[in-house]
Order: C-alpha cells, then structure tokens, then sequence
C-alpha cells in the first residue's frame, strides 16, 4: 500500500513540474491557484486566470469591482492569494479559492456595516463565501469602500 501511495504522490508531482514548465499555473488543494508572490495588477490577473471554472468570472467580476470602488487600490499576490490595500505593505481583503465558493476575508470585517456573514477565529476578521451565481455585487462594493477607509492589515 504504502508502494502504491509514493506512486501516486510521484505521479501528482511530477504532473505539478510538468505544468510549471509548460507555464501553466499549479492547481492546489481545493483548486486554488499557485501564483508566485509579487506586486501590481499583473499577479492579481494572473491569479485570476488561473482560477478554475466559474471563479475565473467571479475574480474578474471582484476585481473590477474593487477597482472601481477605491481608486489607486494597491493589489498584490501573497501566500497564493490576492490582496487589496490603500497603503503600501497593508491590504484591507484578500481572495482564496475553495472546491465550490471563492472566500473574500475583510481583514477589518467587524467594523463593517451590516457585517459579512461569515465569522472567524480571529474577531476582527469576516469572510465571504461567494458559490456560483450568489454575488450580490452592491453589498460587495459597499463593504469594499468601508474596509479601504479602516486601518489596513499589515502583511
């Protein structure tokens, strides 16, 4: 058994350099993207591109909404996931992929009005879990604006 389970992790390993090479993104658990650390817009897309399915539309979708509702937004991929601030070096959310729903954690969740749904180990933290066709892009913009004027998190 245990032959067998090297077999496969060898195999998985070797399909992960395999897509490396060929330049295409690595999937991790749950199906988000391995996306090099690095600043700008070019990671963010990057990491957009790359997301699976229907969660490339929704990062598309997130993005542009963000953009347009804080001006000069500063984006950044880190920990294999995108970050949004106003200052550089803090970022007030970030996105993470999972098997069905794309996460959005408000870094200052619990200063915002009404709060995101989702609780966390962390008080001030709150998460959103956007499933296919479930983005209700007004109460989307309105958290993004209050969570840019807070204090960002530094990361």
């Amino acid at each position: 058994m245990a032959d067998k389970t090297s077999r496969t992790s060898a195999k998985t390993a070797k399909k992960a350099t395999a897509k490396k090479a060929a330049g295409e993104p690595v999937l991790l658990s749950g199906g988000n993207p391995q996306i090099a650390k690095g600043y700008g817009d070019a990671p963010v897309q990057a990491y957009i591109a790359a997301m699976p399915g229907w969660k490339s539309d929704v990062g598309r979708r997130l993005d542009a909404i963000i953009e347009r509702s804080v001006p000069g937004v500063l984006k950044a991929v880190k920990w294999n996931s995108p970050m949004y601030g106003v200052e550089e070096g803090t970022y007030f959310l970030g996105i993470h992929v999972f098997a069905k729903y794309v996460k959005v954690a408000f870094f200052r969740g619990a200063e915002l009005e009404p709060l995101p749904p989702r609780t966390s180990k962390h008080k001030d933290v709150r998460y959103l879990d956007i499933h296919e066709g479930q983005l209700d892009e007004a109460q989307f913009a309105d958290w993004v604006k209050q969570a840019s004027k807070l204090p960002g998190e530094k990361m």
